[in-house]
């Protein structure tokens, strides 16, 4: 009873044991997380989330100090981050209120990104899904609110990505992809030269004829909208299955992908050049018309082993966005496939491959 009544306020110290500079090769591993007797103790309830040292503390007082009121700053990753899924599931104090500030409002941060003051109630357990928090600039100011949401587990746009890995076809270059939030958009290119520590780290996957449309999907929408401080720790999420039909959605990723990329001939072939030689007045012949005969239909998916390129009753959704032609015959329903239409370009992706 006397705990109830316990308020534990913390600004607690901050180490993380990786981050997308370790993945990249540019720094390393911090040591000294592991090596403590929290750790040891709560490594199997907290999953990846124990490499935070702030939800050590938060997983010791909820579990050694039951029923207290809990007050603390800190990133908004334990809410959010699907590495933090094992943590949701043991640290099941209701969140009763929050507000967010940009970091560099305290001392010594430089990061964009926003710091959350977190109210906690260990005596009632429930899960966390949804919460509206309050906002505030660097001066104090009240600008809004954001709904800040729980992503479940396996549902990030990398999960819907790893379903298009392609390992046989043959690479027309790298996707270099990151973490699937706002702050790891920055490290995700695609490029005819990723680093040796960046593959070595399998952040990378290739890009072939059997992918091209996916993988466009997965970096022009990581793209196009820009990062704040507010929006760095939200996850692009799993999509609905409405991108399998709506071609003008797909064929402008793919013209935002061709337009955006960082491919250089100097690295090797290029396969993304989206024009003939005649059309921009080459003086020599390109080493590759991939693309533009990707464009005009002429190269089609390999046959898939999960049937998203069998030619079954319906049409898979590659199929349907690279135009694939239906045939039903009189005999059975079994449908077959006479051909690849070329692709057809909004008015606004148009209007970029004019100019």
């Amino acid at each position: 009873e006397k705990r109830k009544k316990l308020v534990i306020y913390i600004n607690p110290p901050y180490a993380e044991a990786t981050s997308s500079s370790t993945i990249v090769g540019e720094s390393k591993h911090k040591s000294g997380l592991s090596d403590n007797l929290t750790y040891e103790r709560y490594k199997k309830d907290l999953g990846r989330g124990i490499n935070e040292l702030f939800t050590q503390f938060l997983a010791r007082i909820y579990a050694e100090i039951p029923n207290s009121k809990i007050a603390n700053f800190s990133k908004l990753k334990n809410l959010q981050s699907s590495n933090f899924s094992d943590f949701r599931s043991f640290f099941r104090a209701k969140l009763e209120k929050i507000f967010v500030v940009p970091a560099d409002t305290f001392d010594n941060v430089k990061g964009k990104f926003p710091i959350g003051f977190f109210i906690w109630n260990s005596e009632i357990k429930t899960d966390f899904k949804e919460i509206k928090a309050d906002v505030y600039d660097k001066n104090a100011n009240f600008i809004g609110t954001k709904s800040i949401l729980n992503v479940v587990k396996n549902g990030v746009i990398l999960n819907w990505m790893q379903k298009y890995y392609d390992k046989t076809g043959d690479r027309i270059s790298y996707m270099v992809r990151g973490a699937s939030d706002f702050q790891n958009s920055k490290i995700v290119f695609v490029t005819n030269a990723a680093s040796k520590a960046v593959i070595e780290h399998s952040q990378t996957h290739n890009i072939t004829k059997n992918n091209l449309i996916e993988c466009s999907i997965f970096y022009a929408v990581r793209k196009c909208i820009d990062a704040t401080w507010l929006n760095d720790r939200d996850q692009f999420l799993f999509p609905n299955d409405g991108w399998q039909t709506d071609l003008e959605f797909q064929n402008d990723c793919l013209a935002y992908t061709l337009f955006n990329n960082n491919i250089q001939s100097q690295y090797g072939v290029n396969h993304w050049i989206p024009f003939t030689e005649q059309e921009v007045n080459a003086q020599a012949k390109f080493a590759s018309n991939f693309m533009t005969n990707f464009i005009k239909g002429k190269i089609k998916p390999a046959a898939s082993n999960n049937n998203l390129f069998s030619a079954t009753t319906t049409l898979s959704g590659f199929e349907t966005l690279t135009g694939l032609e239906e045939e039903t015959t009189s005999t059975n329903s079994e449908t077959t496939l006479t051909g690849l239409n070329q692709l057809k370009f909004s008015e606004e992706a148009t209007a970029v491959f004019d100019a």
